[in-house]
């Protein structure tokens, strides 16, 4: 017989006779990755100094260095969720920066774009509004426009990104990326 539905599953709390045995047998639980500790130092009267073996003045045992931990990688661009879509195309999210592609090359678009980036989180900026327009030259759409979403989701833009998506038809639809910058490291 299969196991019920997680909705059709009654949960129940643990008696206190199962709360006491679970703290008994979790008592001396530890982690798995638990840093190893330095060895402690030994007295100067331990039993090995009083066999006859020459004493050996204690060093002290300075404390280890702490490892500086690198910031975890952000992770990668998302899509900008439903409710945030609704909100930026009812105008109740408001676009604070806005960059227009139009008329630039590749290298020049991706540059521009990744500048324009930085001085919008470096000025607080959530959301921005990128414009690549249409390109109605070719049925897959102009370059830029099949471009910005790889140079968006690219690890140099990870910190600087939160996601993004096509913008509602009054932001330029089709033409047009919101992208939702990411609070700079250490702001909260």
């Amino acid at each position: 017989m299969a196991d019920p539905p997680r909705a059709a599953r009654r949960s129940r709390f643990l008696s206190k006779e199962e709360v006491e045995l679970w703290n008994k047998v979790t008592a001396d639980v530890r982690p798995t990755r638990a840093r190893r500790r330095p060895p402690e130092e030994q007295p100067i009267d331990a039993p090995e100094s009083k066999k006859g073996a020459a004493a050996t003045p204690a060093v002290p045992v300075s404390p280890p260095a702490e490892k500086k931990q690198r910031p975890r990688p952000a992770p990668p661009p998302a899509e900008i969720d439903h409710r945030t879509r609704t909100k930026l195309r009812r105008g109740r999210l408001e676009v604070e920066a806005k960059l227009d592609l139009h008329g630039l090359r590749q290298a020049e678009a991706q540059t521009a774009l990744y500048d324009f980036l930085r001085r919008a989180q470096a000025a607080g900026a959530r959301m921005a509004i990128v414009v690549t327009g249409k390109g109605v030259r070719s049925e897959e759409g102009g370059v830029l426009r099949r471009l910005a979403p790889m140079w968006l989701s690219a690890p140099a833009m990870r910190d600087l990104v939160v996601g993004f998506g096509e913008a509602a038809r009054n932001h330029g639809g089709e033409g047009a990326l919101y992208v939702q910058i990411r609070r700079p490291r250490g702001m909260k």
